[in-house]
């Protein structure tokens, strides 16, 4: 290869572009698109492609990207005008920081000097000549460091992802692209879809607003979104074969799960926005090269009794937006607490409501209200299998998952995320239980805000005929399927956005004693989801005439004034009550008997109990 005669040739039609004075700096695309081709035939790597992605978008990706002719990426490279003399300043500039955070091969240029950065680190840099000669003087510079541009190029073209991803590496890849995608493309893309007034986001933005999360801000939809197209590619990856791209992630995810498909119809069948195109074509690079189901079975596996889903989302999360946890309320429990939860439960109904088999039993009906990723059910679902096996024997597996744990367990969650990585879990859960969801089957989980009573009209627009099909399934099992058994981590949040006429109707009487108004100056705190979840399991145990709720929560209602309505109310619904006070509240300062700090099981200021609250009906027990 001529390196030397490459080089001359693109610094002599570079130069004859700036020369031209009314030249700016996509003008100097071609030139450098042609020197790459030129580059990657001669160095012998067939097929290269390099496409840029158009300027007036004003996007947030960088100006090119550059395939290694086999459907892989290979890097980006992000170019200056000629006229920027000093890279090193600009390298340091928030747009090249966010560059370097989340391509790990990336080239800044002004067209004469190239800069790689590996992962963020600068490796190697060359000055193929003066820019100032070509941009002022309008002469061809002098070449200069042929020989270190070449090296630079080889690298540059030489990169692969890594295949050897661990849980902690996969997680933070991911992470860096889908805070990119949120920040740069989505919200960029949104607005100007709100100036034309009409495409796909602004259909799913506003279907979310009005029928599902009240007051839902762009930002919020954004970071939903952005979420949602990373766990929804990831989940279509774990049941892809060897081949992946965004394109396959459509037919990777199950029909039954009808939002899902709308959106990646979208993603995978349609005609992107190129800067959105980019950033989840890269999402899939990532996933494509990961063995990602591999990832996941190794911790079952293992036998150590972690939860890959939730580790992996944490890991998640802590790159990607480490205040999310706290903003939304959510707190991952702990394996212990869910499996005492669980397993109380289960041993109550033997005990108490006379099912032999607890939630083996026949008839048995169960409901995470605010399921989140899916920690509670998948827990009640190997305790409902082992039991079976136990007493029946392993014949008869996989006919019990499919008509009782997939016909009576249910769950709800209103977060679209957290939904895209339930149904991957509890998909993985049953494949470890010794069951595989045919192509027409889901687990019976449901985006939905289980607060809300009001069903979402049927309508063919984007986005809004899969929400139909969920809110109507969801809003039969709230107002007509009998739960026997309630459970689950509701969110804690003082402010909450859950002010429907429905749920407020029933806080009311938590105001009340024996139907007098108790007059609380202050009943703020009756607001507070978790009290409303509550408040909705009540409510539901007390439709079926029967059942029990277990479920972690915020302890201030148990000694707190505001809450005696409360209180009052739920000893008027249940036969017995049991409450495991976990005390943890820091704001109390809160001490142990022995005197040390009293440490919560939620990394939170306020203390938290569990409550079991049991409605026997005609069948009470002992």
């Amino acid at each position: 290869m001529d390196m030397r005669s490459l080089c001359k040739s693109y610094v002599k039609a570079l130069t004859e572009t700036l020369s031209q004075g009314d030249a700016r700096e996509e003008s100097c695309y071609p030139a450098l698109k042609d020197f790459l081709a030129a580059y990657a035939a001669a160095a012998g790597k067939k097929g290269v492609q390099v496409t840029v992605l158009p300027k007036p978008t004003e996007a947030g990706n960088p100006d090119f990207r550059v395939w290694d002719g086999r459907q892989h990426i290979v890097g980006y490279i992000e170019a200056k005008p000629a006229t920027s003399d000093n890279l090193e300043v600009v390298e340091e500039s928030e747009q090249i920081q966010r560059y370097r955070g989340t391509f790990p091969n990336l080239i800044l240029t002004n067209f004469l000097e190239f800069r790689l950065y590996r992962y963020g680190n600068l490796i190697a840099k060359a000055r193929l000549g003066r820019p100032f000669v070509a941009t002022r003087l309008r002469t061809q510079p002098p070449l200069e460091q042929v020989e270190e541009l070449a090296e630079l190029l080889e690298l540059f073209f030489s990169f692969s992802l890594p295949k050897a991803y661990s849980a902690e590496t996969l997680a933070v890849e991911l992470a860096k692209r889908t805070r990119f995608l949120h920040d740069q493309v989505v919200l960029r893309e949104l607005a100007q879809e709100q100036e034309r007034g009409g495409g796909h986001l602004l259909g799913f933005y506003q279907a979310f607003q009005k029928h599902l999360i009240a007051g839902l801000t762009p930002e919020e939809f954004a970071d939903l979104y952005a979420q949602t197209i990373t766990y929804g590619l990831f989940a279509a990856r774990v049941r892809a074969g060897e081949e992946f791209n965004r394109r396959e992630a459509f037919y990777a995810i199950p029909s039954t799960i009808g939002i899902l498909r709308d959106l990646f119809r979208f993603i995978s069948l349609e005609d992107l926005p190129k800067q959105l195109e980019w950033i989840v074509d890269d999402i899939a690079e990532v996933l494509a090269v990961a063995d990602a189901k591999g990832i996941l079975h190794q911790f079952f596996h293992e036998g150590k009794g972690a939860d890959p889903i939730v580790h992996f989302y944490e890991t998640f999360l802590a790159v990607y937006d480490p205040e999310e946890r706290e903003r939304r309320g959510v707190y991952y429990t702990p394996e212990p607490v869910v499996s005492y939860i669980v397993r109380s439960l289960h041993q109550i109904l033997k005990e108490k409501f006379g099912k032999a088999d607890g939630l083996a039993s026949p008839g048995v009906t169960l409901l995470d209200p605010a399921a989140g990723t899916m920690t509670f059910v998948a827990e009640a679902a190997k305790v409902a299998v082992e039991e079976f096996v136990k007493n029946y024997g392993e014949g008869g597996r996989g006919d019990f998952i499919r008509e009782h744990i997939l016909e009576n367990f249910y769950a709800f969650e209103l977060m679209m995320a957290p939904y895209a990585v339930g149904h991957l879990k509890m998909a993985l859960i049953l494949e470890e239980l010794g069951y595989q969801l045919g192509p027409e089957e889901r687990f019976k989980f449901y985006l939905t805000n289980t607060l809300e009573m009001e069903e979402l009209a049927e309508s063919q627009l984007p986005g809004l005929a899969s929400l139909a099909e969920e809110s109507h399934k969801a809003g039969e099992v709230k107002r007509e399927v009998p739960i026997l058994v309630i459970l689950g981590n509701p969110p804690y949040s003082g402010h909450s956005a859950n002010k429907g006429p429905w749920i407020r109707s029933l806080i009311e009487e938590y105001k009340q004693v024996d139907g007098k108004p108790l007059g609380e100056k202050n009943p703020k705190w009756l607001q507070d989801d978790y009290v409303k979840f509550l408040r909705f399991a009540e409510w539901k145990v007390a439709q079926a005439g029967q059942g029990m709720v277990g479920m972690i929560t915020n302890h201030s209602y148990l000694d707190n004034p505001t809450f005696r309505g409360m209180r009052w109310h739920l000893m008027q619904t249940f036969d017995e009550i049991y409450i495991l006070d976990l005390h943890g509240n820091s704001l109390k300062k809160e001490r142990c008997p022995d005197g040390s700090p009293d440490q919560n099981v939620f990394d939170i200021q306020q203390g938290v109990a569990i409550a079991f609250f049991l409605k026997y009906g005609d069948e009470k027990g002992s």
